[in-house]
């Protein structure tokens, strides 16, 4: 029996000592110790129940980015803004096209002008046959023309020449020019009568070299194209001449001509940067003029003569045959407005002898561009018989 109650103490103390155990963790973690600067204990879903999650509004706010996103109406300042594609100024690739039809125009009319110095332009309007060689600058050009009477009344005017020649932009490297009229003259009417001529221009065979620009955001871009070109006219003139005196002749006309321009297409050289690369395709340019203008020969002394010459051109239903496929912006087609200018020349004749004359010469034009101001001068030896 005292056995049993010792081991019953014995039990005793023992769970007793085991309950003072589990229990002293419990009470450590439900009073802890004052320390003066307690270290807060990071959160863990495992030791706190989670946080109930509120109901999501229509519209809810992303969470921040530790990259926030650009405000799109800032400018950006990243190395995106410089792999931006390039883009052309305003109208610029229009505005590029339209100086080709410019160029076009004007090199119509450059060769209208070159062309009529073999139809006599600066000579009185009735004289003896005749045959003069020649050489112009400004607009390089050298050739031969002259005039032979078939009847007393009916006069043939012809000539050739091989010219080169430039303006605003274009570069004519080789123009061969022919010409040839018939002039009508009423010599039976006495001093004062009427006159009618018709005749053509033609150029067939031009090496052209044509230029172009436009401005991108990231810069200027400059070509120039070379291709093939030919020109013909054709013109009416009527007109009255007096013959004032031994001396003098005068005269006033009109002129209608028809202008037609055809121009191989080509495309763009290959350059380091032409993102608006653009393709020609062939056309054919043309308008209508009409010049109304006068002129005056007079013979100074025995040796010295001079002409001077001049009238006011105008276009009608000028088209441009260029159709321009333009990279970004498709096809372009540019339209032209009528033109007027003012055309003039002048000649000065030295007699060297008996049949011989040395002429000096000049021609040219004044108005708004596309024709522009040009002058075209130079000198020829005439011999009549």
């Amino acid at each position: 029996m005292a056995n049993f109650i010792r081991s019953a103490v014995v039990s005793a103390t023992l769970l007793g000592a085991a309950l003072a155990i589990q229990l002293s963790p419990a009470r450590a973690a439900q009073s802890p110790s004052p320390s003066p600067s307690p270290t807060p204990q990071a959160e863990c879903v495992e030791c706190y129940p989670p946080t109930p999650t509120p109901t999501p509004s229509p519209s809810p706010s992303p969470a921040p980015s530790n990259s926030p996103t650009p405000n799109p109406t800032e400018p950006r300042t990243d190395n995106q803004s410089t792999n931006a594609p390039p883009v052309a100024g305003a109208g610029s690739n229009a505005g590029s096209i339209n100086g080709l039809a410019d160029q076009r125009f004007n090199q119509m009319i450059t060769n209208r002008v070159l062309g009529t110095v073999l139809l006599g332009v600066n000579e009185q309007v009735n004289c003896n046959d005749c045959i003069s060689a020649f050489g112009s600058a400004g607009s390089f050009s050298a050739g031969i023309h002259g005039r032979k009477n078939l009847t007393p009344n009916l006069s043939l005017l012809a000539g050739i020449a091989y010219a080169q020649y430039n303006e605003g932009g274009y570069h004519v490297t080789s123009s061969p020019i022919g010409a040839f009229a018939l002039r009508y003259d009423f010599v039976d009417w006495g001093s004062s009568r009427p006159f009618f001529d018709i005749g053509a221009i033609l150029s067939p065979f031009q090496k052209v070299r044509y230029a172009r620009g436009y401005t991108t955001n990231l810069g200027a871009v400059s070509l120039e194209s070379s291709t093939k070109s030919e020109n013909y006219a054709v013109y009416g003139r009527a007109g009255w001449m007096s013959r004032l005196s031994p001396r003098d002749e005068v005269a006033a006309s009109v002129e209608v001509w028809q202008l037609w321009q055809r121009v191989k297409g080509y495309v763009d050289p290959t350059v380091a940067f032409n993102p608006f690369d653009a393709a020609i395709k062939d056309g054919t340019d043309r308008t209508t003029l009409v010049k109304v203008g006068g002129q005056w020969t007079h013979l100074f002394g025995s040796r010295v003569e001079a002409n001077i010459n001049g009238g006011w051109v105008q276009s009608f239903g000028t088209r441009s045959g260029i159709v321009a496929s333009v990279t970004g912006d498709g096809t372009i087609v540019p339209t032209m407005g009528n033109q007027g200018w003012f055309e003039y020349g002048g000649r000065l004749g030295f007699r060297v002898t008996k049949g011989w004359v040395t002429d000096l010469f000049l021609n040219g034009t004044a108005g708004p561009q596309p024709v522009g101001n040009t002058l075209h001068g130079g000198v020829g030896l005439r011999v009549s018989y």
